[in-house]
């Protein structure tokens, strides 16, 4: 018997946190439904998903017809019982550098479709009596690094998000949710150190760097994540809602000096 035998799980992002989310419902029975819109990170997900009740589907959830439509598909035939919104992009930018076409893309992709996914997700999961929502954001929430001004944003803005959510759904049993992750070795991790060394320069020391900046002196991993994940959507965590969780290694308790 798996903890969530029985359960339907949407999960958005087909790599990193939000595939190693999928894995994680799927080993304990659940049918996971997952989306992404880069094909080569979904033709890997179908790769690692191989056995298991899991489907990946092409989906840009900063197009809300997309999102809405395949959300529509996977609640009429089966329900949903959990959403988890791992979709995420990064540039790099400040007040004066980031364009509003970047902005707009950013805000998009890691906010909005958290609202979106939830909005259209939300009938279906009171038809089963309620569920649960965890979005991810990211210790950029809390405190960021230079010019990440959209990314930082658009995850401070889950943490409102999710107190207003949590707030409203308790009455239809429903729990929100969000975690907010340090450094995870993930694509967009690697994304990150590629900016730092140039393309096609080796990033195994610079994530080795961005490690040794969390006092546990190393980058988390997804299977650490997709467990305070899974714990956030299982009944054993059916007095937590509203809350941020800091997955972070320690990063954001010193003051680094």
């Amino acid at each position: 018997m798996g903890e969530f035998d029985g359960k339907v799980a949407v999960v958005t992002g087909s790599s990193g946190i939000g595939m190693g989310a999928a894995l994680k419902f799927a080993r304990e029975g659940a049918t996971v439904h997952v989306c992404g819109n880069d094909a080569a990170h979904n033709e890997r997900a179908w790769s690692k998903a191989d056995g298991l009740d899991v489907t990946v589907a092409e989906v840009d959830v900063a197009q809300p017809a997309q999102l809405g439509s395949w959300i529509y598909d996977v609640g009429s035939n089966g329900g949903i019982d959990i959403v988890v919104n791992a979709a995420a992009v990064q540039t790099y930018g400040t007040t004066e550098s980031t364009d509003i076409g970047h902005w707009n893309r950013v805000i998009a992709t890691n906010l909005t479709s958290c609202f979106l996914t939830s909005h259209f997700a939300y009938p279906f999961m009171k038809q089963r009596g309620g569920g649960a929502i965890v979005h991810v954001s990211s210790v950029q929430g809390h405190a960021n690094q230079n010019e990440v001004l959209a990314y930082a944003t658009s995850k401070g803005g889950i943490h409102a998000l999710t107190r207003a959510q949590a707030v409203d759904a308790a009455k239809d049993g429903i729990r929100v949710n969000s975690i907010s992750p340090g450094s995870v070795r993930t694509p967009l991790l690697e994304f990150a150190a590629q900016t730092v060394t140039g393309e096609g320069n080796p990033i195994e020391e610079v994530i080795e760097g961005f490690g040794n900046a969390h006092p546990v002196g190393r980058v988390g991993t997804v299977e650490e994540t997709s467990e305070l994940i899974a714990f956030l959507c299982s009944d054993r965590a059916g007095f937590c809602t509203g809350g941020d969780y800091l997955i972070d290694g320690g990063l954001t308790a010193g003051i680094g000096v």
